[in-house]
């Protein structure tokens, strides 16, 4: 039947409204909720929701959001300090994981060329679950912030990579070439973002700085302007609005900014939650559950432990590296695309591919448990550990 956006939008906002009381009530992650509504009325399940893509185009605006906001709130020095560090432990880790994600496929059957793509599946972390659980408070967030996104921007850029190389494979344009030509764009976005935002926007806020109203509509501008730019560039739009935000941050306003978004963000994450659980088809879980589980118990358990002593190694604290391997212990959203472009190259089946989408799925769900329980969240269960 023909489907409104509309009435998507009410089913999702009604029934998270439904499910997040229960989930508070019976002391629950919200983001658990918000998953398992997406299962109950997407089309494995009551079939409420049959156009899940539009669902997902949605959601990837508060993606967009999400990266320009944290970039707000990162000083470009201290960024910069923070890449030198992590660039080692962001390959180190990313080695570990692909050979444990390929060796773990190659044990339960799976081809080569499968178990590669699974293995590198298994190389990123979530940046919607990183961040989304990580406070924005300046005393919490700005170091463990910093660490947490210096992982997360690196991951992307390996996996944009793979994204590029599983396009070649398709046909579609030629990986490698694409992969060299994604190096020398990015330092020209760079300079083009930073001068812009020197020359042109510093000016705009010190003239207009008192109409509110103009500062949203800029910033928003801003981000989604600098989103597609990048990704027409071959970068991820993700990537183009953070640099937007570490562009502004600087500036005295980006708090105001920062605080004015935050709603539009919000909004379009519960959307992507949703669309996360209505994406997943239930019927194919009883063939790949157990390999799943397998690589979800490997990306819960050993990528804390992994990071921990790769961060312990690079000078951290023994409780902040613990913290930060927990909040990256899980699978990323990046996998799924993988996952997604993958099986429609004919470079991997559908059973690998619903391998990685539930073991995804549950890393999330256990990933978010972790978190909210032990660390300090925006949406966490105990008042004592509830930092926006």
């Amino acid at each position: 039947m023909d489907q409104s956006i509309v009435f998507s939008v009410f089913l999702i906002f009604t029934g998270a409204a439904i499910l997040a009381t229960a989930a508070l009530y019976a002391r629950q992650s919200v983001l658990v909720a918000y998953i398992i509504l997406g299962m109950l009325i997407g089309p494995s399940g009551l079939g409420l929701i049959e156009d899940v893509k539009l669902l997902q185009e949605l959601s990837h605006v508060g993606i967009v959001f999400l990266l320009f906001l944290l970039g707000l709130n990162l000083h470009p020095q201290d960024l910069w300090r923070m890449f030198r560090k992590a660039t080692v432990v962001t390959l180190v880790s990313s080695a570990v994981f692909a050979a444990l994600g390929t060796a773990t496929a190659w044990a339960f059957g799976y081809g080569v060329v499968e178990s590669v793509v699974i293995g590198a599946a298994m190389m990123f972390s979530s940046t919607i679950m990183g961040l989304k659980l990580l406070p924005s408070t300046v005393l919490h967030h700005q170091h463990t912030g910093e660490i947490i996104i210096s992982v997360l921007l690196l991951q992307d850029l390996i996996a944009i990579v793979i994204l590029l190389l599983l396009h070649g494979q398709s046909g579609a344009i030629d990986g490698w070439q694409s992969a060299a030509v994604l190096i020398l764009v990015l330092p020209g976005f760079l300079l083009f973002a930073f001068g812009f935002s020197r020359f042109v926007l510093t000016r705009l806020l010190a003239k207009f700085d008192t109409i509110q109203e103009y500062i949203f509509l800029l910033a928003i501008g801003w981000c989604l302007g600098m989103a597609e730019l990048s990704e027409a560039l071959g970068l991820s739009p993700e990537i183009g609005a953070f640099i937007a935000g570490v562009a502004v941050a600087t500036e005295p306003i980006s708090r105001f900014i920062a605080e004015s978004l935050k709603p539009l963000r919000d909004f379009f994450l519960v959307v992507f939650f949703v669309s996360l659980g209505a994406a997943f088809d239930l019927s194919s879980m009883q063939q790949v559950v157990l390999p799943a589980l397998i690589l979800a118990a490997v990306s819960l358990l050993i990528k804390p432990v992994v990071f921990k002593i790769l961060w312990l190694h690079e000078g951290e604290s023994p409780e902040l590296a613990q913290e930060v391997g927990v909040r990256l212990g899980q699978i990323s959203e990046f996998s799924l695309l993988i996952a997604l472009l993958a099986t429609q190259s004919n470079v991997i089946g559908t059973q690998a591919s619903h391998v990685i989408q539930l073991a995804t799925l549950i890393s999330f769900i256990v990933s978010s448990y972790l978190i909210v329980l032990r660390y300090p969240t925006p949406i966490a269960i105990s008042d004592r550990l509830r930092r926006d």
